[in-house]
């Protein structure tokens, strides 16, 4: 999230440097008005479009992690829960987003209010276009929507010209403009790049104001009008304001400019490159944005093959262990890898040297530890073992000669292999069959409990070496019991012949 958040302020920066650079000092203002109102927009799109390309897809079928079982004394369901701790659920960066929200969205009322409230406390006279709005004792001059707001203090010759400025402003639907910007605040108070977008259409709307109201009187005529019209102005963003001082000089300079030229249009082909550039970036990103932490996918290589199955811890990082996987897996250089990758591997450096404390055995580690970029752009750490091209997957051990199996084991009722089936078999089963009653006089220090059952599948259909971690022997032997009492299936078989194959299944208990 916050890699795709700087994504939006650089790509915002980048359209105002084009504007600026290029656009500001031309007479387009209506095309200047939709740049500045798309370009915002647009940098909040443009992270999320990523160029296709064509990766090595690894099979789903080659997850073996079963899905976590949660139980519940009243009730028994399918799905995953995270573990957290404590520490983890106070998130202090949301907190303050979400105080920075809720002060900006008070600000913004507060002045939403105050117009509300000259709305009803003065005299207002409708108009057949707007509605005129005076405030007594005052000499300000704004508009909101098609409300025009007129100190009774201003100057009685000026005042139809204030109005007719104005009047542009309301025609024209320029609040929407600023209540646009006004949102983008409350959602990024902390860019600050939306409070220059903010200041530019204010800008652009005063130009088209003037273009429109100059064009009843001489130039000359007006902008003596405009010097001589130093009112006050209220003090809320989204409101066009006839007279603002920091806009003076860039308003008479604008109106002293001669029409820009229709060739100057081109322009604005400039933004074709940078939109390009822009998708190279966010589609090309480096791999910071890929640290999102995740269950661990471990990669492997039998026969030749890369293959993969689901861990069941979560990790920044994915794996790799096994021969050199040249032409299956792109190797990324250590000083390539993002800078909190870099500084884990010397904190776990230090960590090793302590441990090792044979230099060589030392180095040796270091040298077959290796990084990979997997098949769908995570970053995998690499145990690379040397002197041979594959592994038999005879030798892999239970998990890999099940992704490998010809045939998988078959729970009794679901058609052959059908893998779907068999964790729905699995689920009821535990549903049937685990005795919440020894629950209610258990004395434990959490409301949740985990527990991580290991077991294997014999060539013959049979359940064996159960293996169970809980924190309470009841619970264990429970859920031992449970999965001893699974019925006899369909063994699996790997080229042509009977083979084991092994499943971790974990589940919670919630008290």
């Amino acid at each position: 999230m916050i890699n795709y958040i700087l994504q939006i302020i650089l790509f915002q920066v980048l359209f105002l440097a084009v504007y600026d650079f290029f656009l500001s000092k031309e007479t387009f203002f209506t095309k200047n008005r939709w740049y500045l109102l798309s370009t915002p927009m647009l940098s909040f799109v443009l992270p999320l479009i990523k160029i296709p390309t064509f990766q090595r897809a690894v099979s789903q079928e080659f997850v073996i992690q079963l899905p976590e079982i949660v139980l519940n004394p009243d009730k028994v369901l399918q799905q995953t829960i995270p573990e957290t701790h404590i520490e983890e659920s106070f998130n202090y960066v949301n907190i303050l987003f979400w105080v920075g929200v809720a002060f900006f969205l008070i600000l913004f009322l507060i002045k939403l209010m105050k117009i509300i409230s000259f709305i009803r406390k003065n005299e207002t006279i409708d108009k057949s276009d707007f509605i005129l709005i005076f405030i007594p004792n005052q000499a300000k001059a704004f508009s909101f929507f098609n409300y025009i707001f007129l100190g009774e203090e201003v100057p009685k010759q000026q005042q139809e010209k204030v109005i007719q400025h104005e009047l542009v402003h309301s025609q024209q639907k320029h609040s929407i403009d600023l209540l646009f910007f006004e949102i983008l605040k409350i959602a990024m108070w902390f860019n600050p790049m939306i409070y220059f977008y903010q200041k530019r259409i204010t800008l652009v709307h005063e130009y088209i104001s003037d273009a429109v109201v100059a064009k009843s009187e001489t130039k000359e005529s007006y902008i003596n009008n405009l010097l001589s019209s130093f009112f006050l102005v209220e003090n809320i963003s989204f409101v066009n304001q006839f007279c603002k001082k920091t806009f003076i000089k860039q308003r008479i300079l604008m109106m002293t400019k001669k029409q820009s030229k229709t060739v100057n249009q081109l322009k604005y082909l400039v933004l074709a490159p940078v939109l390009v550039s822009m998708l190279f970036y966010s589609s090309c990103a480096s791999y910071d944005s890929r640290l999102e932490k995740r269950i661990v996918t471990h990669y492997r290589m039998a026969d030749g093959e890369l293959f993969s199955y689901k861990g069941d811890k979560e990790a920044h990082l994915d794996d790799y262990f096994g021969p050199d996987p040249k032409g299956l897996l792109e190797e990324i250089p250590f000083d390539e890898l993002p800078e909190e990758i870099k500084k884990e591997e010397y904190a776990k450096f230090k960590k090793f040297r302590k441990i090792f404390k044979n230099k060589a055995s030392l180095a040796m580690m270091l040298k077959y530890t290796r990084f990979f970029k997997t098949p769908d752009g995570r970053i995998a750490e690499g145990t690379i073992l040397e002197g041979s091209k594959s592994i038999h997957p005879d030798k892999l051990g239970d998990e890999l000669l099940f992704i490998k199996l010809n045939k998988r084991p078959t729970f009794p009722g679901c058609e052959e292999g059908d893998s779907d089936c068999f964790i729905e078999k699995i689920d009821q089963h535990f549903k049937d069959n685990f005795n919440k009653t020894v629950l209610a006089d258990l004395d434990l220090k959490t409301k949740k409990i985990k527990v991580n059952v290991d077991f294997t599948i014999d060539t013959n259909g049979y359940v064996e070496r159960i293996k169970v971690k809980a924190p309470n022997e009841i619970i264990a032997n429970e859920a031992r019991n449970v999965i001893a009492r699974l019925p006899k299936m369909t063994g699996g078989e790997k080229y042509g012949k009977p083979i084991k194959a092994n499943y971790k299944l974990p589940f919670t208990i919630i008290l």
